[in-house]
C-alpha cells in the first residue's frame, strides 16, 4: 500500500499564528537550559571585549580608560549586536540541516511560525547581551549622562538595528549549507566593517581616504547614536539616519529572505 504525503493546511488566524509564533519562539530559548554554551557566548565575548579594549588600548588610545570606556562602550556594544544578529543565521542554519523545520511542516501551523519564532528568541537574546555590556559599562565607571530616557533609547535603537540586520543573516542561514559558513560571512564582512569605523577609534586619527568611508559606515552612525543618547548629547540626526538605515536593509533583505524560506521549506 502507498501512502501519499499531504501538506496540512497552513491557513491560521492572526491570533493564533502569534501564539503559535511564541511558542516556537520558548522552544529556542529553552535550549538554552541543554545547552548552556549557547548563552555563555552571548555573555562571556562582550564581557572580554569590553574588560580588553578599556584596560589595554584605552590608556594607549585616549590617555586613561576611564575616558575611554566613556567613548568605546558605545562602539563595543553596537560591535556585540552586529555579530549576535549573526545568531539567528547560525540557529535557523541548524534547524535546517537537522530536519527540525521537515518536522515542523508536518504541523497544522502557520508556514512563517517557525521563522518568526526564531527571530523573535533570538531578540531576546540580543536583549541580554545588549543589557549585560551597558551593565557591566556602568560598573566599570561608565556614566549615563542621558538619563534613563536615553538609556532605553539607545537600547531601543540597537534591537530595532539588530532586527534588521538579522534579516541578513536569515539570508545567509537559508543559503549556507553548514553553520561553519554562517560564522565565515560574520568575520568576512562584519569584522571589517565594525573595524573601519569610529566603534573603537576616533575617526580623525584614521588616513584620510579611509575617513571617508568611515564618515558614512552604518556602523558608525550607529555608534554616534547611542553615543549621543548614552551621553544626553545631540543624538536625532544620527538615530534618524540609523532608522533609515535600519529600514532600508529589512525591505532590501526581508523580501528575499522570505521568498528564499519559502523556496526551502
Amino acid at each position: 500500500m502507498t501512502t501519499l504525503a499531504v501538506d496540512l493546511p497552513r491557513r491560521v488566524n492572526p491570533a493564533e499564528g502569534l501564539r503559535q509564533t511564541l511558542t516556537l519562539a520558548w522552544r529556542s530559548l529553552v535550549q538554552l537550559k541543554h545547552n548552556p554554551m549557547e548563552l555563555l557566548d552571548l555573555s562571556i565575548q562582550p564581557i572580554m571585549f569590553v574588560l580588553l579594549f578599556t584596560y589595554v588600548f584605552g590608556g594607549a588610545i585616549s590617555g586613561n580608560t576611564g575616558e575611554y570606556l566613556t567613548f568605546a562602550l558605545p562602539g563595543i556594544v553596537v560591535q556585540n549586536a552586529l555579530f549576535a544578529s549573526l545568531t539567528t543565521g547560525v540557529g535557523l542554519n541548524t534547524d535546517l540541516t537537522k530536519g527540525v523545520f521537515d518536522r515542523l511542516r508536518s504541523l497544522p501551523i502557520a508556514r512563517s511560525a517557525p521563522l518568526a519564532g526564531r527571530i523573535v528568541a533570538d531578540t531576546v537574546k540580543q536583549a541580554w547581551s545588549i543589557a549585560l555590556i551597558l551593565g557591566l559599562g556602568i560598573v566599570m565607571g561608565f556614566r549615563v549622562e542621558g538619563g534613563l530616557a536615553g538609556l532605553l533609547g539607545a537600547f531601543l535603537l540597537l534591537l530595532v538595528f539588530s532586527l534588521a540586520v538579522s534579516w541578513i543573516a536569515v539570508l545567509v542561514g537559508l543559503l549556507a549549507s553548514e553553520p561553519e559558513k554562517v560564522q565565515i560571512f560574520g568575520f568576512v564582512v562584519v569584522f571589517p566593517l565594525t573595524f573601519t569605523s569610529n566603534a573603537f577609534v576616533p575617526t580623525d586619527t584614521m588616513p584620510g581616504w579611509l575617513q571617508k568611508w568611515v564618515d558614512v559606515n552604518p556602523v558608525t552612525i550607529l555608534a554616534d547614536a547611542v553615543r549621543g543618547l548614552l551621553s544626553g548629547g545631540p543624538a536625532a540626526t544620527h538615530v534618524g539616519q540609523s532608522l533609515l538605515w535600519a529600514a532600508a536593509i529589512a525591505a532590501v533583505f526581508a523580501p528575499i529572505a522570505v521568498r528564499t524560506f519559502k523556496r526551502r521549506v
